[in-house]
């Protein structure tokens, strides 16, 4: 890994540079920045986030599937 300390306004140009693809995912975390290529066959929006994210038993079809019967169920 390396470090660079360059001034803002040549951030642009030196991440464009830096990054082979064309979409990164682009995480804070306590001021620090994190930015990491995505490659174009992966759709990372596909699936659930917060709390079910990694849940091999539950899928957005069956997490839906209870919202649906949770709306039923409200008065």
């Amino acid at each position: 890994m390396t470090e660079t300390v360059m001034t803002t306004k040549s951030l642009h140009e030196t991440l464009f540079d830096l990054i082979p693809t064309e979409k990164v995912r682009v995480k804070e975390d306590n001021g620090a920045l994190h930015i990491v290529p995505v490659d174009e066959n992966v759709d990372c929006t596909i699936g659930l986030r917060g709390m079910f994210a990694g849940c091999p038993y539950m899928t957005v079809d069956k997490f839906l599937e209870r919202k649906r019967a949770e709306k039923e169920l409200e008065p």
